[in-house]
C-alpha cells in the first residue's frame, strides 16, 4: 500500500491486488489451460507439466512485465513471452503450446475474476461485522430518545434505535444486490481470438468447462468480451453500498459535533490541537464515498466497445475494477470500525430533544421492520 493509497485501500485488500497477486493470478489461468487441454488429448501430457512447473510468479519481474506492456496495450502478452522463454529453457516441444487457443482478453479477464474471487471474503466479513454492531446497537438503544432533524433543523423525537435501524436496512439492502452483482459477474473468460474458440473446433465449450473446473471459476457459458454488464452491475452495486455507507457516516459526523454531542466514534487526534477528537472513520468512509461515483461513472463509460475486442475501454477497467473494490474495503472497513467502538450520549440525546412527553407514533414497530428485512 502506498502511502497517498491509505484511505482508498486497507492491507489486506492491496495484498489481493498486488502486482504479485495479479500475475500469479494470470499465470493460475496458463496453468490451467495447459492442464485441461492435456487431459481432453489436445496436447501432450509433457507440455503441460513443463507449463505448469514454469508458471511460478517469483521468476517473473513485474516491473518488466508493465514496462513492455506498454508497447502492446496488454500485460497478457509480455507475461506470454516470458512464460514462453522459460518453457523453452527446459523444453523446446512445449513451448509451442503455451497459450495455445487463447488470447490475451481471456488471461486478463480471468486473472481479474480470480482476484475478485479472493477479495469477496474480506468484504463479506467486514460487513458482517458492520451488519452485527448496528443490530446490537439498534437494540440497546430502541428506548433512546432523540430529536429527529428535517433540513437539518430540529423536527420531531424519534428514537437512536430507529436511526440506526434505518441505516442498518439501507445498507443490507445496498449488500444484498452487490452480493448478487457478485455472483453474476464473477466467472471465467475464455474465448479465444474473437471469442468463437474457434482453434478448438468443436471441442471449444469442453475445453471452458474443463477449464474452468481447473482454476475455481464458474464457467463463463458464451465469451463476454465485450459484453461487460455483468461487471457493469457489480460496479454500480458497490457505488450504492458505498453510498448507503457514506449516508451513516455524515449522519454519525453529524452527531458528533460538539454542539450536538449525541454520539462520538472512536476518531482520531489533531497534529494542532492535542486532545481534539476527529471523526477520522467516517471522514474515511465519505472519501470513499466521495471518490466512487467518478470511478462507477468511467466504467459506465468503458462499456460501449469497439466490435469483439476494445480500443481503450477494455484496458481502462484493469485499473477501474481493483478501485473501485479497494474503495469499496476501505469505505466498509472504517463504517465497521466506527460503528463498533461508537460511543452514544442518551443524557446528550433528551437534553436536546427538549420535550417533555414525546409521541413516537410507529417508530418501535417500523424499527423492528427494517431490522427484518
Amino acid at each position: 500500500m502506498s502511502s497517498l493509497s491509505c484511505l482508498v485501500t486497507t492491507e489486506e485488500l492491496a495484498r489481493v491486488f498486488s502486482d504479485h497477486s495479479v500475475l500469479s493470478a494470470m499465470l493460475a489461468f496458463e496453468a490451467a489451460l495447459a492442464s485441461a487441454q492435456a487431459r481432453l488429448g489436445m496436447i501432450p501430457q509433457s507440455a503441460a507439466d513443463a507449463i505448469v512447473r514454469a508458471a511460478v510468479v517469483e521468476d517473473f519481474d513485474a516491473a518488466v512485465i508493465a514496462r513492455e506492456a506498454r508497447q502492446s496495450a496488454s500485460l497478457a502478452i509480455p507475461l506470454v513471452e516470458a512464460l514462453t522463454a522459460r518453457v523453452r529453457a527446459s523444453d523446446d516441444a512445449a513451448s509451442r503450446f503455451v497459450h495455445w487457443g487463447s488470447t490475451s482478453q481471456d488471461v486478463i479477464d480471468s486473472a481479474l475474476m480470480l482476484v475478485l474471487q479472493r477479495a469477496q471474503p474480506i468484504l463479506a466479513a467486514d460487513h458482517a461485522r458492520l451488519a452485527e454492531s448496528l443490530r446490537a446497537l439498534s437494540n440497546a438503544h430502541a428506548g433512546t430518545l432523540m430529536i429527529a432533524r428535517t433540513l437539518l433543523q430540529p423536527a420531531v423525537p424519534i428514537t437512536f434505535g430507529y436511526k440506526v435501524a434505518v441505516w442498518y436496512a439501507a445498507i443490507q439492502r445496498s449488500w444484498r444486490r452487490l452480493s448478487d452483482a457478485f455472483g453474476e459477474a464473477v466467472r471465467l473468460q475464455f474465448g479465444g481470438a474473437a471469442g468463437t474458440l474457434a482453434a478448438y473446433g468443436d471441442r471449444g465449450p469442453a475445453l471452458a468447462a474443463e477449464v474452468a473446473r481447473e482454476i475455481g471459476l464458474p464457467p463463463c457459458g458464451p465469451p463476454w468480451h465485450t459484453q461487460r454488464d455483468r461487471l457493469a452491475a457489480f460496479v454500480a452495486g458497490c457505488g450504492i453500498y458505498v453510498a448507503a455507507l457514506g449516508k451513516m457516516a455524515h449522519d454519525v459526523a453529524l452527531l458528533m459535533q460538539a454542539e450536538v454531542g449525541e454520539v462520538a466514534e472512536p476518531g482520531g487526534g489533531s497534529s494542532a490541537m492535542p486532545g481534539k477528537r476527529n471523526p477520522s472513520g467516517c471522514a474515511t468512509v465519505l472519501a470513499a464515498a466521495t471518490r466512487m461515483p467518478g470511478l462507477v461513472s468511467a466504467y459506465l463509460t468503458g462499456m460501449i466497445q469497439e466490435h469483439e475486442r476494445a480500443a481503450g475501454g477494455w484496458q481502462a477497467e484493469w485499473q477501474i475494477l481493483p478501485d473501485v473494490v479497494q474503495t469499496t474495503g476501505s469505505a466498509l472497513a472504517a463504517a465497521a470500525g466506527a460503528i463498533g467502538g461508537l460511543t452514544v450520549f442518551p443524557d446528550r440525546m433528551r437534553a436536546n430533544l427538549n420535550v417533555p412527553d414525546p409521541d413516537l407514533g410507529s417508530a418501535e414497530a417500523f424499527r423492528q421492520q427494517l431490522l427484518d428485512e
